[in-house]
């Protein structure tokens, strides 16, 4: 029973971190379009950067979830 109970937690805990990401990945975008919009080069650059982030970590939960 105990094992059953961990792993529903565990799908919860995922769905969860995975629907951050997905907040987290819109407010960037929302960012970096409102940066180029006013041609701000150092907040494009910095969105940018936090968008590879937020996709490798997309792109290795999806990995891990399919090993």
């Amino acid at each position: 029973m105990k094992q059953v109970i961990h792993v529903i937690r565990k799908a919860e805990v995922e769905k969860q971190y995975i629907s951050m990401l997905n907040l987290e990945l819109d407010y960037e975008l929302a960012t970096l379009y409102d940066a180029m919009s006013q041609s701000d080069a150092d907040q494009k650059k910095k969105s940018k950067q936090r968008l590879k982030e937020i996709h490798a970590e997309l792109e290795k939960y999806e990995a891990f979830k399919a090993n």
